[in-house]
Formats: C-alpha cells, sequence, structure tokens
C-alpha cells in the first residue's frame, strides 16, 4: 500500500434529523487494491436498547424529503436479498453516544457509490428481514461525494 492510498476516494458528510440535530460524522471510502474500505466515526447517537444502529448505502443520491425519502432503498443490482445487498454494511456500536467502524469490502468500488447515500436507522439490523432487515427509521444521512482531483 502506497502513501497515495491513505487518502480517501470519497467520503461522506453525516447529519442528523430534526430529532437528532446533534447526530454528526464522517465516513471515508479508501479504494484499496480492488477493494474499498470504509471508516466511520459517529457522534451523537441517540440511546437505544440494544446499542445497534443499522449502516448502509443507499441507492438514492439526496438526502432529501422527509425522514431522508429520497435515500431510496439499499444500493445493490437488484438481484441480490439482504443481507447481500452492496450497499449492506455491519451495525453501528453505540459507545457512550459515539461509534467507529472500519469494514473492508468487495461488494462495490468507489465509483459505484459516487453519489448515493449513506444512512443510520435507529434500529439494528435483524439481517433476515425483507427487503431492508428491519432496521426502523432513518435517523442520519450523508451524501457521497468524491475526493479525487478532476
Amino acid at each position: 500500500m502506497n502513501s497515495r492510498s491513505l487518502r480517501p476516494y470519497a467520503n461522506a458528510i453525516i447529519r442528523g434529523d430534526e430529532n437528532n440535530p446533534y447526530l454528526m460524522g464522517k465516513v471515508d471510502f479508501f479504494n484499496i487494491q480492488s477493494r474499498v474500505l470504509v471508516t466511520a466515526r459517529i457522534s451523537g447517537l441517540p440511546e437505544t436498547e440494544n446499542g445497534f444502529f443499522g449502516f448502509h448505502i443507499h441507492g438514492g443520491s439526496s438526502c432529501d424529503g422527509a425522514g431522508f425519502m429520497n435515500t431510496g432503498s439499499h444500493f445493490d443490482n437488484g438481484e441480490n436479498m439482504h443481507p447481500n445487498h452492496w450497499g449492506d454494511l455491519p451495525p453501528l456500536l453505540y459507545c457512550s453516544g459515539e461509534a467507529y467502524l472500519s469494514v473492508l469490502t468487495d461488494r462495490f468500488s468507489p465509483e459505484e457509490i459516487i453519489g448515493r447515500t449513506v444512512v443510520i436507522h435507529s434500529n439494528a439490523d435483524d439481517f433476515t428481514t425483507q427487503p431492508s432487515g428491519n432496521a426502523g427509521e432513518k435517523i442520519a444521512c450523508a451524501e457521497i461525494q468524491s475526493l479525487r482531483k478532476k
């Protein structure tokens, strides 16, 4: 891995909904040898009963709309069932209002997610219920932006 690969290819700046105005964070996407390293640093998470939050890349291109409606459903080519959508990621674990996640995936390339959205849900993903894991309301969102020089 060279020093260039340590710079994010894309990122997303998380903002909470009107009920979670202090919920914020950053998600970085690194291109590493045909895989993507996803790192998320989140703060201001509300307390939950089980301490987990669903975390996904959604196919929509905007965080607009009531309840982040324009994010659409989980990013995928339409051929996979949950939890095998391309945008299905491990849940965030609550720790005194914060969460950190780092996961390596080959389900998508950085180019495929530019312009899509990252969503944090109010509940844990059960990894079973179709089509989205019964993860609850969308409580935070971010639009994925390229960091490549044009």
